[in-house]
C-alpha cells in the first residue's frame, strides 16, 4: 500500500492579475516540498507536498517527477492515473497538453505528448520475445454525460464493471496507434471536439472533464501470457465562482454541473480519508460519472498522481487555498496496484462477454424500435439510464450492483420502520402509566366478576383517553 503522489504547481501571474493586484503573490517558497501560503482570512498556512513546482519550473520537471514512473509501470502492466485539478484558468490544460498537442516545442510540451513519446520509446527498447499493442480512447464528461470524442454519435456511454471488477466504458472507440506521430494526430482530432467556452477568467475555458485512456497490452510470447496496463490522464474542468467568471445562460448551467461533480469527487476523497479508526464504510462513487470512472484510481488497482494547479495571485487566494487543501486530503488516500497479467484465453472471454452484453442491449432496443416510434424508444432508454435500471441481465456484476442498491434501500426502510415502531411503543408506555397494576387486578378472579375482568383487559390493551 502506498499514498497518492500529490504535487502543487503555481503558474506565473497573468496580465489580468498584474493589472488588478500588481505583483502581489500569496506563496512564500521554503524548499522543493514546503511553502507558506498567505491568506487574509486564514493567515499564514504551511503546506507540504511530495513536490512543489514554482512558476519557474519547466514542463519537463513536472513530467519526470509526476508521470514518468507511472508511465513505465503502465507499460509493464500496472494501471496508472494522472489527474490535474484546480480552479479555472490555473494552468491544468497547459500542464496536460502544452501550448499545442502536436506542435509544441520542447519547453512547452505537456504531459500528454511526453507520455506518448515515452510509451513508444520503452516499446522500441523492449525484448524481441515481447509484442505490444497501444490503444487510445478519448472521452469527456459534459453535463453528466460521457461523450466519445472520437465518435460524436456516442454521446451517452454507459459505465460498467467487468468480471474482474474493473471499470469499463461500454462501446467506447479504441484506436490502435503504431507510433507517436499517429497517436498525436488522433489525440488532436479528439481534443478538437471537446466542449470549451469563454468566461471572464479564461478565454478558452474547458466546459467538461476530459479523459485520455491508453491501454498498453504486452504479450509474452514464450509463455503465452498477456500483461495489460491502463494509463488514464484526466484534465478536470476548473471549479468556478460565478461572481468572478460572470457566467450566464448555458455557460452557467455548465458551471453548476462542473462544480457539482467536483464536489462529488471531494466527498469521495473525504469518505476514503476521514473514516474513524481507518475503517471505510461507504464510498459514494456512484454519485457522479467522474467519480465512477475514477473508482479504480481512487484507492483501488492503480498508481495515482494528482497535480494541484494554482494561481499565485492574492486575488485568487481563497480558490488556491481550497485547491491545496483538497490535495492535502488526497495525500492520505491509500492506493494499491498490481500487475494485470492473465492467460490469452481469459482475455478473449472478457472481450467476448462485453461484446455479448452490448449485442444483447442492441437486440432489445431494435425490438422496441419495431413496435414503438424512434422518439419513444429514445425517451425510454434515457429514462432507464437516468434511473440506473438499464443493465444486462446476463452480467453478474451489474446484477449484484443492482441487488446491492435494492438491499441498501430495503435495510434503510426497515431501519426507518423500526424507529417508528420504537416511538409508537414509547408513546403507548407513557399513556399506559400503570399496566402492571391493571394486569394484577385482572388476575384476581375471586374478587372480580366477568364484566370487571373484561374491563380490566380492555384497559390494559387499549390506551387510556
Amino acid at each position: 500500500m502506498s499514498n497518492f503522489l500529490v504535487c502543487a504547481r503555481f503558474r506565473p501571474l497573468s496580465s489580468k492579475e498584474k493589472r488588478d493586484c500588481g505583483d502581489s503573490v500569496s506563496v512564500q517558497k521554503i524548499d522543493g516540498e514546503n511553502f507558506v501560503f498567505k491568506d487574509e482570512k486564514d493567515g499564514d498556512v504551511t503546506f507540504c507536498f511530495d513536490k512543489v513546482f514554482y512558476e519557474e519550473s519547466d514542463q519537463a520537471d513536472v513530467y519526470e517527477f509526476l508521470a514518468l514512473p507511472i508511465v513505465e509501470d503502465a507499460v509493464s502492466g500496472i494501471n496508472g492515473t494522472i489527474i490535474t485539478f484546480g480552479q479555472t484558468g490555473a494552468g491544468k490544460t497547459y500542464s496536460m497538453e502544452g501550448t499545442n498537442i502536436v506542435d509544441s516545442d520542447e519547453q512547452n510540451k505537456g504531459l500528454l505528448p511526453r507520455v506518448i513519446d515515452e510509451i513508444f520509446k520503452i516499446i522500441k527498447c523492449s525484448k524481441e520475445a515481447t509484442t505490444y499493442s497501444v490503444k487510445l480512447s478519448v472521452v469527456e464528461i459534459y453535463m453528466e454525460k460521457v461523450r466519445d470524442l472520437f465518435d460524436l454519435s456516442k454521446e451517452n456511454i454507459q459505465i460498467k464493471e467487468s468480471k474482474t471488477k474493473e471499470i469499463m466504458l461500454c462501446g467506447v472507440t479504441e484506436i490502435t496507434v503504431l507510433d507517436p506521430a499517429e497517436a498525436l494526430k488522433k489525440l488532436s482530432s479528439g481534443i478538437a471536439n471537446r466542449a470549451i467556452g469563454e468566461t471572464q477568467m479564461n478565454m478558452a475555458s474547458s466546459r467538461s472533464h476530459c479523459i485520455y485512456i491508453f491501454t498498453v497490452q504486452q504479450e509474452l510470447l514464450f509463455d503465452k501470457r498477456i500483461k495489460s496496463g491502463k494509463l488514464i490522464l484526466v484534465d478536470l474542468a476548473g471549479s468556478e465562482k460565478v461572481e468572478k467568471t460572470r457566467a450566464e445562460g448555458r455557460v452557467l448551467e455548465e458551471a453548476k454541473t462542473i462544480n457539482k461533480s467536483l464536489s462529488a469527487l471531494g466527498n469521495v476523497i473525504n469518505a476514503l480519508t476521514c473514516s474513524p479508526h481507518g475503517k471505510i464504510n461507504h464510498v459514494p462513487y456512484r454519485d457522479s460519472k467522474l467519480t465512477r470512472i475514477l473508482q479504480d484510481a481512487l484507492g483501488c488497482n492503480s498508481r495515482t498522481a494528482l497535480l494541484c494547479c494554482c494561481s499565485p495571485s492574492s486575488s485568487n487566494a481563497s480558490e488556491s487555498l481550497s485547491t491545496l487543501r483538497f490535495g492535502l486530503r488526497a495525500k492520505h488516500i491509500k492506493a494499491s496496484s498490481r500487475v494485470n497479467c492473465c492467460e490469452d484465453e481469459s482475455i478473449k472471454k472478457e472481450v467476448s462477454f462485453v461484446q455479448n452484453t452490448d449485442e444483447s442491449h442492441e437486440r432489445t432496443m431494435n425490438k422496441l424500435k419495431e413496435r414503438l416510434s424512434f422518439e419513444d424508444v429514445e425517451l425510454l432508454e434515457e429514462l432507464l439510464v437516468q434511473e440506473g435500471i438499464l443493465f444486462s441481465p446476463d452480467s453478474a456484476e451489474d446484477f449484484n450492483s443492482a441487488l446491492d442498491i435494492i438491499t441498501s434501500r430495503t435495510i434503510s426502510s426497515l431501519h426507518q420502520a423500526l424507529e417508528e415502531l420504537v416511538l409508537v411503543s414509547e408513546e403507548l408506555m407513557r399513556e399506559n402509566k400503570n399496566p402492571k397494576a391493571r394486569l394484577a387486578a385482572y388476575e384476581k378472579p375471586d374478587k372480580l366478576c366477568f364484566w370487571d375482568k373484561m374491563s380490566c383487559a380492555l384497559s390494559y390493551l387499549l390506551p387510556s383517553s
